[in-house]
């Protein structure tokens, strides 16, 4: 059997007592007579189990094991009585501790009881892994969100002081996730990520003040990919345990990496094809709006010449909406493509007027007044209308769906600093 103990006794006879036993079965003994000398030796190492005397002055057992549940919360502890305070111990089990333990102790009660305290902290930590495990790979697909996730359930699962996630990058180990007390540097956890690369293999690193680092190499479709890397506390040796822990947050790590990478290539192959699908429909729909187009222009000289003023002005209203469509459709064409700008100096109050005349139907059955604040001393600007086009004209669509039935839409232009501000 493994484990360590910490024991915590004011009575010196009890403590040798605990000791011989305790290492007869396997298990490393700590001593402490006192409470302060308890905390001490938990800020120093980890534990598996904890036996503390209930009746010890000045701080009694089941005051130090919630101080040591304040840094440990998952450490099970025995409380030891006599047979006069059961009562108190029985209060003590519904206060957090695991078990108690009456004096004098009978072999096989003592046994039967560290076993299954130590079989407990097994499990715990056992299902904290399951948890952490599916919690993580159900999380969302993003890389860093996944590569966080990892770090912060390395940090809880071991206690270690911090968990940095490395990844390789044009050949260069550069962090990526981190969680738990930021490290004192960088650099020693970084070379103990390209250690554990190199080694292709789990492995333990002496750090500075007494800390000591464990890695764990990625490998992703037979490659190396990075390492994640924990920091355990001042002079806390890191077990067997916390080796295999570490393994297999580096595990799924490199699932999320692979998972990735994949997504990436489904994604592009998608995009691909839809562009495909997109330029197709946009060549379909080329021809209607072209004789769209004629019609309209036709319809505006007929209406000039009759001098129909308030038709015309439909008429060419209807001509700037196919003129949209059909850049419309040129940026379909374009779709899946690196959009290229093309400016042009434009007079932005106009192209502004032009945004509110195409969102002018919405405007139907709807008591909405259109402000218009524009300064005059606006400059023409270097710009992609079509590009700024589109945006402006979403912004008072949803201003108008913002609005409802009734309201004020106030479009504002204001020239200051070389730039200009468009409100809406």
């Amino acid at each position: 059997m493994k484990g360590r103990v910490l024991v915590v006794d004011d009575d010196t006879a009890i403590l040798e007592v605990l000791e011989m036993r305790l290492a007869a079965m396997g298990l490393e003994v700590t001593r402490a007579r006192n409470a302060r000398d308890a905390l001490a030796a938990i800020q120093s190492r980890s534990y598996d189990l904890g036996l503390f005397d209930l009746r010890m002055e000045p701080t009694d057992g089941i005051t130090l094991m919630q101080d040591v549940h304040a840094v440990h919360p998952r450490l099970p502890v025995l409380i030891m009585t006599a047979h006069g305070t059961i009562e108190t111990a029985v209060l003590a089990v519904q206060r957090g501790a695991f078990d108690y333990l009456t004096k004098p102790f009978v072999r096989d009660e003592l046994r039967t009881k560290i076993l299954r305290a130590l079989s407990e902290r097994r499990w715990a930590r056992d299902r904290d892994r399951l948890r952490t495990v599916g919690e993580t790979l159900a999380s969302s697909g993003i890389m860093e969100r996944i590569l966080d996730a990892v770090a912060q359930a390395a940090v809880e699962t071991t206690e270690a002081e911090c968990c940095v996630v490395f990844l390789l990058e044009k050949g260069q180990l550069t962090p990526m996730a981190s969680a738990g007390s930021p490290p004192p540097a960088w650099e020693p956890l970084q070379t103990a990520a390209a250690a554990a690369v190199e080694k292709s293999a789990p492995t333990t690193i002496a750090g500075a003040e007494g800390r000591v680092m464990l890695a764990s190499p990625l490998f992703v479709e037979g490659g190396p990919a990075g390492a994640v890397v924990i920091l355990a506390p001042a002079r806390v040796e890191p077990t067997d345990d916390d080796l295999e822990l570490l393994a297999l947050f580096s595990s799924q790590a490199a699932i999320a990496i692979k998972n990735t990478h994949e997504l990436s290539r489904l994604r592009s192959g998608a995009l691909a094809a839809l562009g495909r699908m997109a330029t197709q429909v946009a060549h379909e729909l080329k021809n209607p709006l072209g004789g769209l187009k004629l019609y309209a222009r036709h319809l505006e000289q007929r209406l000039q010449k009759a001098g129909d003023a308030e038709g015309l002005e439909v008429a060419v209203k209807i001509g700037r909406a196919i003129d949209h469509l059909a850049e419309l459709v040129t940026e379909i064409t374009a779709f899946g493509g690196t959009p290229e700008l093309k400016r042009v100096l434009t007079d932005v109050n106009a192209l502004l007027d032009e945004c509110l005349a195409l969102a002018q139907d919405r405007l139907t059955g709807r008591r909405i007044e259109i402000v218009r604040e524009y300064d005059q001393a606006c400059p023409p600007a270097s710009l992609d209308a079509r590009a700024l086009r589109k945006a402006l004209l979403n912004l008072v669509v949803n201003g108008l769906e913002a609005i409802g039935a009734e309201g004020t839409l106030t479009v504002r232009t204001v020239f200051r600093g070389g730039a200009i501000d468009i409100l809406v």
